[in-house]
C-alpha cells in the first residue's frame, strides 16, 4: 500500500518534472526565436545601408543607381511586407552586379573593390542570418506542436513563429552569375 502511494507519488513527480521541462524549452525557444529575429534584422539593415552607400557613391550609372536607391528606401518602412521589400532590394544588387562587364568597368576606381566586397559580405550574411532564423522556427514550430505541448497549451499565449521567405540569393538565374552567393 505505501509502495503504490510513493509509486504514484514518483511518477506524479516526474511527470511534473518533465512537463515543465519542456514547457520551459519552449519558452526558450521562442526567446532564441526573438534574438535571431533582432539578427535577421541587423544584417538586413546592414545590407540595405551598403546597399544605399554603393548607389550614392557614383560608381554606377544613374539608372543603376536609381533602381538600387529606390529598393533601399522601399525596405525602409515602406507599404510593402518586409520580406518583399528586401527581395526587392535582392534583385536590384543582381540587376547591378549582373550587368555585362560590371566589375571591368569599376577596376581601378578608389574604393570599389572593398565596397563591392562589403556589398557580397552583407548579402551572405542575410542569407546566414536567415537561414538560422528560419531553421530556430522550424525547431520552435516543432515543439509546439508535439501532442504533449498542445493538449496542455505548454506555449501559453505566445504567437507561433512564422518563417521569414524572401529571395536573397544574388546569383543570376542564368549562366555566368556573378557573386558566387546562394540560398541553396
Amino acid at each position: 500500500m505505501i509502495a503504490d502511494i510513493v509509486l504514484v507519488i514518483a511518477a506524479a513527480l516526474f511527470v511534473g518534472v518533465y512537463v515543465s521541462w519542456r514547457a520551459g524549452r519552449i519558452d526558450r525557444l521562442h526567446a532564441r526565436v526573438d534574438m535571431a529575429r533582432v539578427a535577421l534584422d541587423v544584417t538586413l539593415l546592414r545590407r540595405s545601408s551598403v546597399a544605399q552607400e554603393l548607389a550614392a557613391s557614383g560608381l554606377l550609372d544613374p539608372a543603376t543607381s536609381l533602381l538600387l536607391a529606390g529598393a533601399v528606401l522601399g525596405t525602409r518602412g515602406g507599404e510593402r511586407p518586409r520580406d518583399l521589400a528586401e527581395s526587392d532590394l535582392t534583385k536590384a544588387l543582381r540587376a547591378a552586379f549582373s550587368q555585362p562587364d560590371f566589375r571591368a568597368s569599376l577596376s581601378g576606381k578608389e574604393g570599389a573593390d572593398e565596397l563591392l566586397a562589403e556589398v557580397e559580405e552583407a548579402a551572405h550574411q542575410v542569407y546566414v542570418a536567415r537561414k538560422f532564423y528560419n531553421d530556430l522556427v522550424a525547431v520552435t514550430r516543432d515543439a509546439r506542436n508535439r501532442p504533449l505541448a498542445r493538449v496542455l497549451h505548454l506555449s501559453g499565449r505566445a504567437k507561433a513563429p512564422v518563417f521569414f521567405e524572401m529571395d536573397d540569393s544574388l546569383i543570376a538565374e542564368k549562366p555566368g552569375a556573378v557573386l558566387g552567393l546562394t540560398s541553396g
